[in-house]
């Protein structure tokens, strides 16, 4: 088989409009997103490799060593805890984590996708032995987990609620999909696909089997990759069920903690909703607890839905995305505002200078969002993917790939800056390998439609109704909105292209071979659907207007209120100290001033900027007063806003995305 070409898919009983994303090897990226990966495939994915070593991670993973030292607590440190034990970690101290292997899994996969993008001999001969220390420590039942083998030997399965076994498994197996795509070595497949099988020997209905499901969700989207990579239908059996049986009575985590002597009610987090185990998924509604946690589950449930045409999982899952997206999201796309359960608190709950937005919570809602639109193309979902993708998610990378945010706040006195490494290390491996397969986020493909959910320059190849097909966008997306899609298949063949319309667009128009089309017609859940039977030197010409705004917060946000956020396109902006000087909270902008749009090649890489006029209160003239009873003077002063997901790039200093309207 092919690297570049998937398995046959796992037969379940997928409805016949089903849409799979294109495997990254299928995609190319150019432009934009292009100079992302090819900065992760040149600094990133080294650098992952090299961080991991600093801090010791293959001691744990290599069964020739001896094991690493000191065992930490179960739970993921907050940031006060990781400051105390040395953010900048370098290995100085062995301090092993229960989740190691989950960040080796997910180097893999950055390393995979970044060898198909940019041939690396010496990174593919490091991660060749990372994975033959994966072979050799496996055992002859199949199981294969560092800490337990080489930590906590004997007390496997014996602890789901608290320390990552199904998680760490999931991102291996995630890692090794990608590796056989990317490189045709089967190795980590053959190894992880005898750990799935172990697991499914293990746990499952019927009986004798274990009735568990992990603390920290990331199995079942992976059992769902592993699925259709190699079209055994038992690991999309066992990723459904594991959907299926959370939050169950009586309830698995108690059960498992009276079996190991431990008080149930003795939990550190103190409920369910933590896990979002507090009840069976498909009558939750409310999205709480843990947000990584939370996105990774919705992105499994999205998968069983799309696979098994499961209404009543859909049905759950659009309440849960309306609870999230109505109530407690970011308006870049970040979500958790909390530090203390890395996850959500309570409704309208957005604070700015204290904002966790892990950055592995957008990558989980791009993951989420993607998901969501394989039961069909909705502008809804490929909105809010788009809006995580450029703003709350590549935020945590520097735009030379060297540098990551753990906490992506929206308002900064100047002290938050990246940092090389933490002592929780889950966030670069995320953002690297999301980039580095970005192309699989652009297309979705059904039986007889393709989806275009991003736009920018890329070229696809695909097979419909049995024809090889190459799509060919080319666009200087985000910062224009002209997109031309030039379809070319072998011979002709009939099928249906959606073009999503993004709701930020107020104006929008659509050609075929130069021939108007119709849009309102067209447009169906922001998608203009063109279906015809398509010939070699088809041409469509979309054009986004690509208008900037003003954009508002609910009354019910109290840090929000009489503030006002910019944007443009998909971009959130915000405004930096280096270039509108100190003290950006005097800064007010009223609603009559005019918002200019500025093409600056030679800034961050090349950039749109926006700036306008307004006012800054000041504080030179004072004096030593606390309080007075008039107000500061004001001076009116030219402001500068840049992207998001480009600040701290430069000079250190103040940032704010929510600016004063006055």
């Amino acid at each position: 088989m092919s690297a570049s070409q998937p398995a046959a898919a796992a037969e379940t009983a997928k409805p016949k409009l089903a849409f799979r994303p294109l495997p990254v090897p299928q995609v190319d990226v150019r432009g934009f997103w292009g100079d992302r990966v090819d900065a992760v495939a040149a600094r990133t994915a080294g650098i992952l490799y090299d961080r991991c070593v600093e801090a010791r991670m293959l001691e744990q993973i290599d069964p020739d060593r001896p094991s690493p030292g000191v065992v930490i607590p179960f739970h993921s440190p907050s940031p006060d805890e990781a400051d105390e034990q040395g953010a900048e970690f370098t290995g100085s101290t062995v301090t092993t984590q229960m989740f190691w292997d989950s960040d080796w899994g997910k180097t893999i996969e950055t390393a995979a996708y970044s060898l198909y993008r940019r041939r690396n001999p010496e990174l593919e001969k490091k991660i060749d032995a990372v994975i033959d220390m994966y072979g050799k420590l496996q055992q002859e039942d199949g199981y294969l987990s560092s800490w337990y083998q080489r930590i906590q030997p004997g007390l496997r399965w014996t602890n789901l609620r608290d320390c990552h076994e199904l998680y760490c498994a999931g991102h291996l197996i995630e890692g090794a999909v990608a590796y056989y795509q990317a490189t045709g070595k089967r190795k980590l497949l053959d190894i992880m696909s005898r750990y799935a099988d172990h697991i499914a020997d293990t746990f499952g209905p019927e009986p004798g089997k274990r009735k568990g499901y992990c603390g920290h969700e990331e199995i079942e989207l992976a059992l769902v990759k592993l699925a259709r990579a190699t079209g055994e239908k038992k690991y999309m059996d066992l990723a459904k069920y594991f959907i299926d049986q959370r939050g169950q009575q009586p309830h698995y985590f108690d059960e498992e903690a009276r079996a190991r002597g431990a008080d149930p009610k003795a939990y550190h987090f103190k409920t369910y909703e933590y896990n979002q185990s507090h009840k069976p998924v498909r009558e939750q509604d409310k999205v709480v607890g843990h947000a990584v946690r939370a996105m990774y589950l919705f992105s499994g449930m999205a998968d069983i839905a799309t696979e098994y045409g499961d209404d009543s999982l859909r049905a759950a899952l659009n309440r849960l995305w309306d609870d999230l997206t109505t109530k407690s999201l970011y308006v870049t796309g970040g979500l958790g505002p909390s530090a203390h359960n890395e996850g959500f608190t309570s409704d309208y709950d957005l604070p700015n200078e204290t904002a966790y937005a892990e950055t592995c919570a957008s990558v989980g809602l791009v993951f989420w969002a993607n998901r969501m639109l394989g039961m069909g193309p909705n502008a809804r979902y490929a909105d809010m993917m788009e809006r995580a993708l450029y703003n709350g998610s590549i935020s945590g990378l520097s735009l030379d790939g060297s540098l990551f945010f753990y906490e992506n706040p929206l308002e900064s006195r100047g002290g938050h800056h990246r940092w090389k490494w933490h002592r929780c290390p889950c966030c670069p491996p995320n953002i690297g390998r999301m980039v580095a397969s970005i192309g699989s986020y652009f297309y979705g493909l059904a039986d007889d439609a393709l989806a275009v959910h991003l736009y920018g320059d890329s070229t696809a190849r695909f097979e419909i109704a049995g024809q090889p097909v190459t799509l060919v966008q080319t666009s200087n997306y985000p910062w224009d909105g002209a997109v031309a899609v030039e379809v070319g298949p072998e011979a002709p063949v009939e099928f249906t292209l959606h073009l999503r319309i993004p709701a930020w667009c107020r104006k929008a128009t659509l050609k075929v071979n130069g021939k108007m089309l119709d849009l309102d017609t067209a447009t169906g859940d922001g998608y203009a659907a063109i279906r015809r039977e398509w010939q070699k030197g088809d041409r469509v010409e979309l054009d986004l207007e690509m208008s900037m705004a003003r954009l508002f917060a609910n009354p019910q946000v109290r840090q929000d209120i009489g503030r006002v956020a910019l944007a443009r396109g998909p971009l959130i902006y915000c405004v930096e100290e280096t270039d509108n000087g100190g003290g950006l909270h005097r800064i007010a902008l009223p609603r009559t001033a005019r918002l200019e749009a500025h093409k600056e090649p030679n800034l961050l890489g090349g950039v749109v900027t926006l700036s306008a006029i307004g006012s800054k209160a000041e504080a030179e003239n004072w004096g030593a007063d606390l309080y007075r009873p008039e107000p500061p003077a004001a001076q009116e002063t030219k402001l500068k806003a840049v992207p998001y997901f480009a600040w701290d790039n430069r000079d250190p200093g103040e940032m704010l995305v929510w600016l004063r309207e006055g």
